[in-house]
């Protein structure tokens, strides 16, 4: 049987994580909707891509951060943190993927994940204040 968490929707979740990696000027963000794909791990994936070691882990920070504040909630599993080449915040229904720019273009998720329902999400305009 696959483990259920408890607390907020995994949409809303979604929606936190997102904000998480937007804080952080995250680039090419995607949401896939995994709950019509048989034999999902959970019911989101979502990814973004950074520019350095250090934005990887500002990013991974942020999510971190954000769910907290919003949610109370800390991640089930993470890992990846040290490598700086792909970092995973798994919430369980909701897992979020960090990844370094050529990183991502190999391991290419969104292909391995074809029958999801994907979103891009724009990246924001205006800079934080």
């Amino acid at each position: 049987m696959a483990k259920k968490r408890k607390g907020a929707s995994s949409e809303k979740l979604a929606e936190v994580i997102v904000k998480g990696m937007q804080e952080k000027k995250a680039s090419d963000v995607v949401v896939m909707d995994l709950r019509k794909v048989k034999n999902a791990v959970a019911d989101f994936f979502i990814l973004c891509s950074g520019n350095s070691d250090k934005q990887l882990d500002a990013i991974a920070d942020s999510i971190d951060a954000e769910v907290f504040k919003s949610l109370k909630e800390n991640p089930w599993h993470s890992e990846g943190k040290s490598n700086k080449e792909w970092v995973l915040l798994d919430y369980i229904d909701v897992v979020a993927h960090v990844f370094r720019k050529d990183k991502r273009e190999f391991y290419a998720l969104e292909r391995l994940w074809g029958d999801a329902e994907i979103t891009e999400i724009k990246d924001e305009a205006e800079p934080k204040k």
